[in-house]
């Protein structure tokens, strides 16, 4: 009985199990219904090329497997008015797979974003919430026949694991021929000069061919394919270069074999060997490089001790199931599981895995504990915050992930030359071969000197020179507690001159207290309530103070509570407003604070002391003084910014007296006070108009437009979620010494960078020229080739061992200004 073959998965088949279809008139024949059905949706949707484009492809049908959307709910995050998935794709057979998929779902109304890695086979999709579904989006996927899989960094360490075992195997067995293949390569370079016996010669010569074989097509084979995919594809990549080098100086020397001409198998082979090589140890620079990741990842609990109802006992759940609300127990020695409040017990938890900070931090009622720390002395019994998907740990691992992933612009310089590189490489070889042709050269000498033109060319250097920096970059500041979010982050801090600070809790200590409440014509214990019931509704540092001392059950309610950033509150109480805030903003409500009133206030606020007024109905109230200390490491590290080059501002919505005793105390010369948050960000941008450029390192809501308008905005960890999302940089840990460190290490990065493109460019300048005048033989070209990759593997990985401690990130470097 003949032997069909599937119209859609290539496979061949009995005719008896034959599915045979119409399509557009013509019959077409499938192996399975799951072929026809992704077959006819393919034609459907004009996506016939798919079957053009897929060069490599793995005949057989699709997966089959049953798809709920629970394990993925963890996995989704609600960003605005979207939400976004990262999901492991099974079934990927070759590049075309992802055009395929990127094509497809990108035509599904709602889905805004698709993007397949094809090395990792990891799916990154945003859409719009409301406008299509979770189910609807792993529905389109599976129709496919691809088969979505939550995803998970160790499906990433196999890939990487994978590919360093497949390398290794490839090298090992070209290292092994090509030393049995020199063995007798030296023979005939001996014969060549000092005479052999005609048999002897050829015995050998045929030898040194059959060692050279599993060479060029086993171990070179990944180069083959890729070069047949590239030219299916009219791309031409590092790959081609290698493929045609080595081929070309077997086919010549199988050709020599018969016309009498010496042969070169151990070029062809040691271009491939050494090669290898070099992939080998790039590979394995790549894996050392996504450790910070992996060991992220390993922090995320799996379970969770789920207390039941009445609190008679916990069962054990998966973390994925969690929602906000729901109790868990803790008990010594475990992690905690999801981003929680503590609401029993009392404990030591060691943060240091997401805040750097080594020392254990007390855990009481009211405390906030993250998940992936580690309980250390007593039971807590928390109630959880966030769902799986949204935890500070969660949050660190998008933040590296999409670091590692976001080009700087030095990269995109370097991709554009890499995408000329090897067509005008292969152009520059060609001439090369017939200018030697028509000299005094023969084809032999031609052949080889075009062959090293092909070899000693590195476009590996060049593309890897950005990206492994960056990728170590960021993932040496990610452990030390310093989120960046992108490539493109680090060159702005390295390039920054300019460095703005806000007042309240980055400068100060965050915490502040109140020291004196100051009536006018109302018991103070009254005056103090009755602001304390306003700044109930407000999470702003001075409010926090303000309700220091009154107990929950003393408040007042109030009504149609208003905030107005950088200014002041307002509320409403039996029909009457209440407004506490800076003095424009209680006379902008109609509010007389009088000749008096603000004789106290200049008093008041003369040592430093912020200080909020208080207003019922037009009628004023009285002071309050909020003081706020300066961190006692404020003055080092603006010194050390300083020395790293960069200008120092203070940019604060405070009053002019407190900023400026807080900027005279901690050395910074450029004071600016009273800043509503819409002129922070006008201010940013005047300084970016005057040629600056700009770090803005801020807390708070009303920071959000100034670290947005910034060329780099640092926000710390425990500032508020508008502040994070709106920074490019996030310090874990609470310690303003991070700033400088960050700037130092930031600027080492981008040195590193520059030191690789330099070379990478100097390289292929002086090589290539050398190449092409017949200087340089065929291996030697495969060694300086593969030297020039390691050298830039090997200065990207002095950054992981950069040591970020304040002498380093204070060393004084050019100054800028």
């Amino acid at each position: 009985m003949s032997a069909l073959k599937c119209d859609h998965c290539l496979l061949s088949f009995p005719e008896r199990d034959a599915v045979r279809d119409a399509v557009d008139g013509q019959e077409k024949v499938f192996c399975c219904s799951g072929c026809r059905g992704v077959f006819r949706l393919i034609h459907g949707e004009g996506l016939d090329e798919f079957y053009r484009r897929r060069e490599g492809w793995t005949p057989g049908p699709p997966e089959e497997a049953e798809l709920t959307t629970a394990p993925f709910l963890a996995s989704v995050r609600r960003e605005g008015d979207g939400e976004e998935m990262s999901i492991h794709l099974s079934g990927i057979r070759c590049a075309s797979c992802i055009w395929l998929i990127e094509r497809y779902l990108s035509r599904v109304e709602g889905i805004k974003e698709i993007s397949v890695n094809y090395a990792t086979h990891r799916a990154r999709i945003r859409w719009t919430f409301g406008r299509v579904s979770l189910e609807a989006v792993l529905a389109r996927i599976k129709s496919l026949g691809y088969i979505p899989r939550p995803y998970a960094t160790s499906q990433v360490e196999e890939n990487l694991e994978r590919e360093k075992r497949d390398l290794l195997v490839r090298f090992g067995t070209a290292s092994f021929f090509s030393m049995q293949l020199m063995l007798y390569t030296t023979a005939l370079y001996a014969g060549y000069f000092q005479g052999i016996e005609p048999l002897y010669k050829k015995v050998f010569e045929v030898i040194a061919a059959f060692l050279a074989a599993p060479v060029m097509f086993y171990c070179g084979y990944p180069f083959l394919k890729n070069t047949a995919r590239g030219l299916g594809n009219r791309a031409f990549t590092m790959d081609t270069l290698v493929f045609l080098g080595s081929f070309s100086a077997y086919a010549y020397s199988i050709g020599a074999l018969f016309t009498g001409g010496e042969v070169y198998f151990d070029t062809s082979a040691m271009i491939i060997t050494l090669i290898l090589l070099g992939r080998y140890m790039e590979a394995g620079a790549k894996s050392r490089a996504t450790q910070t990741i992996s060991s992220l990842f390993s922090l995320q609990s799996k379970e969770a001790r789920l207390l039941k109802a009445g609190g008679n006992g916990a069962v054990t759940v998966p973390v994925s199931s969690l929602k906000p609300g729901d109790r868990l127990e803790v008990i010594p020695g475990e992690k905690i599981p999801i981003d929680s409040t503590v609401i029993g017990g009392n404990s030591e938890v060691n943060e240091a895995m997401i805040t750097g900070e080594a020392m254990p931090v007390g855990k009481e009622r009211g405390g906030e504990v993250f998940g992936g720390t580690l309980n250390l002395s007593g039971r807590l019994l928390i109630e959880v915050k966030r769902t799986a998907g949204d935890t500070v740990l969660a949050r660190i691992i998008r933040a590296v992930e999409d670091a590692q992933a976001r080009k700087a612009p030095l990269q995109k310089t370097a991709d554009r030359v890499v995408g000329w590189f090897v067509p005008a490489i292969i152009g520059i070889s060609i001439a090369t071969f017939f200018f030697r042709l028509a000299g005094a050269s023969g084809a032999t000498a031609a052949l080889m000197n075009a062959i090293s033109v092909v070899v000693i060319a590195c476009p590996c250097a060049l593309g890897l020179a950005t990206p492994l920096a960056v990728f170590i970059g960021s993932s040496s500041l990610s452990s030390k507690g310093i989120l960046v979010k992108g490539g493109d982050i680090i060159e702005s801090v390295a390039r920054s001159d300019f460095v703005c600070f806000d007042k309240t809790g980055t400068l100060t200590a965050g915490t502040p207290s109140l020291i004196k409440v100051f009536p006018y014509g109302t018991e103070k214990q009254t005056l103090h309530v009755l602001a304390a019931s306003l700044e109930k509704y407000s999470g702003h540092s001075i409010a926090k103070a303000i309700r220091k001392g009154v107990e929950d059950c003393d408040l007042c309610s109030v009504e149609a509570f208003r905030a107005h950033p950088g200014r002041g509150v307002e509320g409403v109480r039996e029909g009457v407003r209440l407004a506490a805030g800076n003095i424009p903003f209680l006379e902008s409500l109609g509010v007389v604070i009088g000749e008096g009133g603000e004789k106290d206030f200049l008093s008041l606020s003369a040592g430093g002391d912020t200080v909020t007024g208080f207003a019922v109905g037009k009628e004023f109230k009285g002071w309050f003084v909020i003081s706020d200390e300066l961190r006692p490491e404020a003055p080092a590290v603006i010194e050390s910014v300083k020395r790293l080059g960069r200008r120092v501002g203070l940019l604060t919505g405070d009053q002019r007296a407190v900023a400026e005793n807080i900027g005279e105390r901690a050395g910074i010369p450029v004071v600016d006070a009273e800043v509503l948050p819409l002129e922070k960000a006008a201010r940013i941008r005047q300084f970016k108009e005057s040629g600056r450029r700009v770090v803005m390192v801020g807390d708070g809501i009303n920071d959000a437009p100034a670290l947005t308008e910034a060329d780099v905005g640092v926000a710390f960890g425990n500032a508020t979620d508008v502040a994070i999302e709106s920074a490019g940089v996030v310090l874990m840990r609470n310690d303003l010494r991070l700033v400088p460190a960050m700037i130092a290490l930031s600027g080492k990065t981008l040195a590193v960078i520059r030191q690789n493109l330099f070379w990478a460019f100097s390289y292929n300048i002086i090589a290539i020229p050398l190449a092409v005048s017949g200087m340089i033989h065929p291996i030697l070209s495969a060694a300086f080739m593969a030297s020039s990759s390691l050298i830039v593997v090997g200065n990207s990985l002095r950054l992981r061992r950069m040591k970020m401690d304040e002498n380093r990130a204070g060393r004084k470097s050019p100054d800028r200004r």
